[in-house]
């Protein structure tokens, strides 16, 4: 037994290294830090924090540029608005705008950020100008001694230009400030040892992202110059921290977030409150470091190389697709629940690329098993015909004479005759249409190129009634030859050229199997395939028709149990003779009867090549015909040795009589002797008329006319009509045409009527109609007869039966007379029907198609 299927495997190491190969390719780029932003943003803009309730902001807004004019505003200004602030409650507030140059106003600003007591201010890093190095930019001194604190107004960016987090701690060499936001929490700054860098290195310490509350303008938010117009109100900044800064566009600093992009981006002093309110309610988010990202990338290497090899295909893409799930869902538990940002760009396109690559290793062997395949099913059987036009000439003639027989032949080359019978090329007609038959009388000629050669055949088709039909068969037969297209150069692609392969595999195999399948319908008998078991594997149509059982119920069902519901037996019984085809091996012929028909059928055992698969196969034979022929050879035989045998034994015993007394010849003895060969001679014309019947086909079919026919009919039967005083009365007068046999037709009207004028008594009438109804054309036979009794109407047209009212009544018939009627009309497409009483006549009644039904 051999094996056509290989296993496809992979090993760890061939896998695990090109993915790992991927993996550092992949640090050279900036797709892994785009998708981890990409899915960052999405958890963080579906998941939007609550905002802290001690956080507010006063915007310098456009009506408050409107109003106060043109900034910068005296710095008397910002004193009002602490003081109001501080008579509002306001627990702390802190500025997002820079005081880094001198101004007269800056001791009144001193002493009202001193009498509030907790007002922080913002410096900045940056150089003076260009071509120096970064350097500080404090608030002038006055006011930076006034503030309670000072806190770093930088804000990150990062790589695709959105501002995400900030750095806790910032500053020049070991002096490292708070952001704002920390330094307006109160909370101590976070532990580390100060770096030990120079003093011009920008030093920045403890990244944090920010989980913000949404889009600009969520933060509750005032106008500085309502604040400024409006009294104190302790409702809205009693205890709480004020962040005041720029809002308006084009004023200050603006920065694209997640929730914004680059549509709508944020201003300065609304990131740093959102910084301020996550800090506060511990939301801010930790980043994990690379390293450990670009370790849990390993691990997903490590698992996937040594799971995959191991599993089927279709596997392969639920352990990718749980591994890629379980990897979003830890990032989204991490990132809102312990907020921590974990990068899992790289671990996620693990799955990603394993797929494709373990498929790639997979279909590499099997490329090459199918390519092994493929050279088997190249060298295998085809089912493909020679066509005639690719045959010589005179093959094409011998085969002609094997299939058709003609009376003559010829065959031509070029005009010099080769080989030929009966023809001559004197009788060779023009012929301009190579592959074209031409019929003239009982010849028929055809011209054929082969090789820049013209060859000619003819052929002298016997004069029979098959030699229409066979100028029909030659002029379908394809004998021009075809002008095969240029070859085209196979495919240089690899894959290309092994789709082409299957491709042309596949045909082959379609083709065989659509051979095997028509040939298995085509068969004139059923077949039925079973497996080892008995069960039913296959069955032609045939099958379906016979049984009438659906062809989804018979696949699967076990023949054992089709044919007991169909033909149930006891001596054998079926389950016996399937099981011993299969136990034993040896074929098996049963008779079978389905639905009143009878069948043989025939077990036959079967086994697989290079299989230890066998089944059975089961020919089922309809021989309903055969038997039927059969049951009419014997009654022929049966009649033949009675019914005919009888008037002759009755004719010699009169005539030995007459030789033994020679001289006394009565007139009785030769009307009896007349009688009796009249009545053989009946017989023998009644069986031979009734073959003729039966060996009736359409090719011996004309037209003629019905009437004429009936009326001849009439005319054979008159004399005997006027023997017993019958009148025979014909009713019609439109022709009917039909397309039949005249000879037979008329043939059938006379045993009807004869059969009427037998049946009747003396002194009556027969009726005789003809007419067109639709489509048909009718006649009707109407005696005045005794009838026929209800139990004998449905065996009236059975050939040797004989009504038993008939026989006692002294009128000894064939039994053939009837059944000649019923073979005719049946011939002729058409139907019988009797419609008889008793003591009041018979009917018969005649229905045939007319030749022209639309004329």
């Amino acid at each position: 037994m051999t094996r056509n299927w290989l296993p496809i495997k992979t090993t760890p190491w061939t896998l695990g290294l090109p993915l790992l190969t991927i993996l550092l390719l992949l640090q050279t780029t900036s797709i892994p830090q785009r998708l981890d932003f990409w899915l960052y943003d999405t958890l963080i803009t579906e998941n939007p924090v609550e905002p802290a309730d001690d956080v507010v902001i006063v915007a310098i807004d456009e009506l408050s540029v409107d109003r106060l004019g043109r900034w910068p505003w005296p710095r008397t200004t910002h004193a009002r608005l602490i003081e109001k602030l501080d008579k509002a409650g306001a627990k702390t507030i802190v500025f997002d705008i820079l005081f880094p140059e001198p101004s007269p106003d800056d001791q009144e600003l001193a002493r009202a950020m001193r009498n509030h007591g907790n007002v922080i201010l913002p410096l900045h890093l940056s150089p003076p100008s260009r071509n120096y190095l970064i350097s500080e930019q404090l608030p002038v001194p006055a006011l930076a001694s006034a503030a309670s604190a000072l806190g770093h107004a930088h804000v990150e960016l990062d790589k695709d230009g959105l501002a995400r987090g900030l750095y806790l701690l910032n500053g020049l060499g070991d002096q490292l400030w708070p952001s704002l936001a920390l330094a307006a929490s109160g909370e101590p700054l976070p532990n580390g040892e100060p770096p030990d860098v120079p003093l011009y290195t920008n030093v920045r310490q403890h990244y944090r992202a920010i989980p913000m509350a949404g889009g600009s303008g969520t933060l509750s938010s005032y106008s500085y110059t309502e604040i400024l117009d409006l009294p104190a109100a302790p409702e809205a900044f009693s205890g709480k921290t004020v962040f005041v800064g720029a809002t308006a566009p084009g004023f200050g600093d603006i920065l694209p977030t997640p929730f914004s992009g680059l549509n709508q981006p944020m201003s300065g002093v609304e990131f740093h409150a959102n910084s301020y309110s996550a800090l506060v309610k511990d939301e801010l988010i930790s980043r994990v470091s690379t390293p450990i990202a670009i370790g849990l990338a390993v691990v997903v290497i490590v698992f996937l190389s040594f799971a995959l090899p191991r599993m089927r295909p279709a596997r392969t893409i639920l352990l990718c697709l749980v591994t890629l799930g379980l990897l979003v869902l830890a990032h989204a538990l991490l990132l809102l629940g312990a907020r921590l940002w974990l990068p899992i760009s790289h671990a996620m396109v693990i799955p990603l690329l394993a797929l494709p690559v373990s498929s790639a290793f997979r279909l590499a062997m099997t490329n090459r098993f199918l390519n092994r395949q493929l050279d088997e099913l190249a060298r295998g059987p085809t089912m493909t015909l020679e066509e005639p036009s690719l045959r010589h000439p005179p093959q094409l003639l011998s085969q002609f004479q094997a299939l058709l027989q003609p009376e003559g032949w010829l065959l031509a080359e070029d005009n010099e005759v080769i080989t030929a019978s009966g023809l001559t090329a004197a009788d060779i007609p023009p012929l301009t249409e190579p592959g074209e038959w031409v019929h003239l009388g009982s010849q028929s000629w055809v011209s054929l190129l082969r090789n820049n050669i013209t060859y000619k055949i003819g052929l002298k088709l016997p004069n029979d009634l098959g030699r229409e039909a066979t100028r029909r068969y030659l002029r379908r037969l394809p004998l021009s030859t075809i002008q095969s297209p240029a070859r085209k150069s196979g495919p240089r692609e690899n894959i290309s050229a092994r789709i082409e392969r299957v491709r042309v595999a596949t045909e082959r195999m379609s083709q065989m199997q659509k051979f095997i399948r028509r040939s298995f319908e085509r068969m004139p008998d059923g077949i039925i395939v079973t497996d080892e078991l008995g069960v039913i594997r296959f069955a032609n149509g045939h099958i379906e028709e016979w049984f009438q059982e659906p062809m989804p119920s018979l696949s699967g069902l076990p023949l054992v149990k089709l044919l007991e519901g169909h033909d149930p037996r006891d001596n054998p019984p079926w389950h016996e003779t399937v099981s011993e085809t299969l136990t034993l091996a040896q074929s098996r012929t049963v008779d079978l009867r389905i639905r009143n028909k009878d069948f043989l059928i025939h077990f036959a055992p079967f086994a697989l090549p290079d299989s230890d698969q066998n089944g059975i196969i089961a020919n089922i034979s309809d021989i309903s015909e055969l038997r039927e022929q059969q049951r009419q050879h014997r009654e022929a035989i049966d009649f033949i040795s009675h019914d005919v045998r009888s008037p002759l034994v009755s004719q010699l015993a009169l005539i030995e009589q007459l030789k033994r007394n020679r001289g006394h010849i009565e007139p009785e003895q030769l009307d009896q002797l007349g009688r009796l060969a009249k009545r053989s001679y009946h017989l023998a014309e009644e069986f031979v008329q009734l073959a003729r019947a039966e060996q009736l086909t359409e090719t011996r079919f004309y037209e003629c006319e019905f009437l004429a026919i009936v009326e001849n009919a009439r005319d054979s039967v008159s004399e005997q009509a006027v023997e017993k005083g019958i009148q025979l009365v014909l009713q019609g007068t439109e022709d009917l045409w039909l397309r039949g046999n005249a000879e037979l037709l008329e043939r059938a009207v006379i045993n009807l009527l004869t059969n009427a004028v037998q049946y009747s008594s003396s002194g009556s009438t027969v009726n005789i109609q003809v007419f067109q109804a639709g489509h048909q054309a009718y006649l009707t036979v109407s005696d005045e007869g005794e009838g026929i009794a209800p139990d004998e109407i449905p065996y009236l047209f059975d050939r040797y039966r004989r009504q038993k009212s008939s026989e006692l009544s002294g009128n000894h018939g064939t039994g053939l007379g009837l059944s000649f009627v019923n073979v005719v009309v049946e011939k002729h497409r058409g139907e019988i029907t009797v419609n008889s009483r008793l003591g009041e006549g018979t009917a018969f009644t005649l229905k045939l198609p007319v030749a022209h039904p639309l004329g």
